[in-house]
């Protein structure tokens, strides 16, 4: 008796080490790295797991996706742009900023004051330009998935309050690594000066450079209040931004799970546009409540200096240089 119970425990045991690969907590079929550059505070974080929400559900766990957030695997957007092409990162959330010193079509959106609201921007970026334009990054090693945001720009500094075009000439300001970027502020009189978001607030600290731009949220997560005192709600360029996969990556899914992806994306992305509009809102009231004086100064005088960045870029943009009338003419409408 004692034998026969034995063997039912061994043959027991024995059946499930073996069902045991197979159960819920098995091993995802496929383990992805999502990268972004800001702390978690920020939109991109929200849309980050959103996404990552998503796909795992939609997948049953198939496929597992796990976020680093604040630069973990790049000193900057352009490294985990450039690692999606390298093999090291698999998904990118964040900026288009630096897109353009890899297709240069994607500094459509950097040119000065091109959109006037939200309204705009998305009639673009969700039309046929936008999906055009995503389109381009297949030639790079990438696989473009939807557009999110970062909200309209705007400029901080820690010497003195910005009213129109004359109080920002001299001022030494950090920018993105973006020719169109740099050409507007060397316009208006800045000495713009590229530097990896991940240095930017020691910079502010030591008084390295006087000040940078970005939207609002970023201002306000990145705790920028602590370092500058004047805000200038200046909306010069609005910044998209990207749910982006390594074109690898992307090609070795099944037809269902690319069509997850897609359809992840897309909802990640209109969610996180909600988190980013609800931040904008109420950040410039925490940041005033945080001690920065903040000005709304007579944009007409920066359009009208800028005007000389789009003689100057238009070329680059090739055979779609004509994308930048239809832009202007969607704002009309």
């Amino acid at each position: 008796m004692k034998y026969c119970i034995r063997s039912v425990v061994l043959l027991m045991v024995a059946v499930l080490l073996f069902c045991a690969p197979f159960t819920a907590g098995a091993a995802p079929k496929l383990s992805l790295k999502l990268g972004h550059a800001v702390p978690e505070e920020n939109a991109y974080h929200y849309g980050a797991l959103k996404f990552k929400e998503l796909v795992e559900a939609k997948t049953g766990g198939e496929v597992q996706i796990d976020v680093f957030p604040n630069n973990q695997l790049g000193t900057g957007e352009r490294d985990l742009l450039e690692g999606l092409q390298l093999g090291t990162v698999d998904v990118y959330v964040g900026s288009t900023g630096p897109m353009g010193g890899f297709e240069k079509r994607f500094l459509l959106f950097d040119f000065p004051f091109l959109f006037k609201d939200k309204k705009h921007v998305y009639s673009v970026l969700d039309g046929e330009i936008g999906q055009h334009i995503l389109s381009l990054l297949g030639g790079k090693g990438m696989h473009g998935l939807a557009w999110m945001e970062n909200g309209f720009r705007n400029l901080t500094n820690a010497k003195r309050s910005i009213g129109g075009v004359p109080d920002v000439k001299g001022l030494k300001i950090r920018t993105m690594e973006n020719k169109v970027h740099m050409a507007m502020w060397r316009t208006l009189g800045v000495d713009p000066t590229p530097m990896a978001w991940s240095e930017v607030f020691t910079a502010l600290q030591q008084g390295t450079i006087d000040g940078q731009e970005n939207p609002i949220p970023v201002i306000y997560t990145s705790k920028l209040y602590e370092v500058q005192k004047h805000l200038a709600l200046t909306r010069h360029v609005f910044s998209p931004a990207m749910i982006v996969v390594a074109k690898t990556v992307f090609d070795s899914l099944s037809q269902e799970h690319k069509k997850i992806f897609e359809d992840a994306a897309q909802e990640a992305a209109l969610y996180q546009r909600q988190v980013c509009d609800k931040m904008e809102n109420e950040f410039v009231d925490s940041l005033k409540q945080n001690g920065m004086e903040v000005t709304t100064p007579d944009l007409a005088p920066f359009q009208e200096a800028c005007k000389s960045v789009y003689e100057e870029f238009r070329g680059e943009l090739g055979e779609d240089a004509g994308l930048l009338d239809q832009i202007i003419a969607i704002g009309k409408e």
